[in-house]
């Protein structure tokens, strides 16, 4: 969470001038504004994207975000984006989380790829680079050759080289998937709210990704296995997904090269995830 709050001239902007923000904990580093909340954006046209596509999105039992645009129609304003307020926190619900993400992923399959999904990381990376080469270190034939190549890989920490080596043990168990990509949410883990009153589940923003819909639910599975305290059935539970293991694989290899790349990353990452790694490996 940002602790520097909505500049004035951006409230104002968004017609919040005379109410005060409050920082909240669920919102990426959101600030309520009455009934609005007011995010920082870290890239502007992933946050136009989004905006535009929650503004019409309709799924079954899912209580969506929607865009609020400011006084002259824009989404996004001085880094800032606006979004009605949600009630709700993120609850351990592993497998609804999971369900959640095949409703969601029905209606999104419909949905064309932005352009931005197909552009390589560029240097100096920001946050939005790093997903984007560890997303394409999952799938591409050798793990993070496009960086080597380029010169790109950052040095690493004694647990980023240990996920390394772990992505290219791993690499060598994949197999072809004929399962068709698609824009997907990426980031569902903790991210979801779930509130009383019987609310349906809300979702906030929508993290783009085109890969196939069963990775996104991998990616799921893989960070509550290592982070969220699931049992080990939920690999199982899963298992009728179209080519399971290899969506895991792919998932674990992924959140393997973000704790590489990532500048934030904390060893006290790594045990979860390697322990998952080693978990998805017997399924294989």
């Amino acid at each position: 969470m940002t602790a520097v709050e909505p500049p004035e001239h951006v409230r104002a902007t968004f017609g919040l001038r005379e109410v005060a923000p409050v920082p909240l904990g669920n919102w990426d580093g959101g600030w309520r504004c009455g009934d609005v909340v007011l995010s920082p954006v870290t890239d502007h046209a992933r946050a136009a994207w989004s905006a535009k596509v929650r503004e019409t999105l309709r799924v079954d039992g899912l209580r969506l975000a929607r865009p609020v645009r400011a006084t002259d129609g824009r989404y996004v304003v001085s880094g800032w984006r606006g979004d009605t307020y949600l009630d709700g926190v993120p609850e351990p619900r592993h497998d609804e989380v999971v369900s959640l993400s095949l409703r969601l992923h029905k209606v999104t399959q419909q949905l064309e790829r932005p352009r931005f999904l197909a552009q390589a990381p560029v240097a100096p990376w920001v946050d939005v680079d790093v997903f984007a080469a560890a997303d394409r270190a999952a799938w591409e034939a050798v793990p993070l050759r496009s960086l080597k190549v380029g010169g790109m890989l950052p040095a690493t920490s004694p647990d980023g080289d240990r996920s390394l080596h772990l992505i290219t043990q791993l690499s060598t168990l994949r197999k072809p998937v004929a399962t068709p990509p698609q824009l997907v949410h990426g980031d569902l883990f903790g991210t979801v709210l779930f509130a009383g009153g019987g609310l349906a589940p809300g979702l906030t923003d929508i993290t783009p990704y085109w890969r196939p819909a069963p990775w996104a639910a991998a990616v799921i599975v893989v960070d509550a296995l290592s982070w969220g305290g699931a049992d080990d059935g939920l690999l199982e539970r899963w298992g009728s997904l179209p080519e399971w293991p290899q969506m895991l694989v792919r998932a674990v290899m992924f959140r393997l090269a973000v704790h590489a790349l990532h500048p934030r990353s904390t060893p006290e990452a790594f045990p979860g995830l390697g322990r998952t790694a080693d978990r998805i490996r017997l399924l294989l």
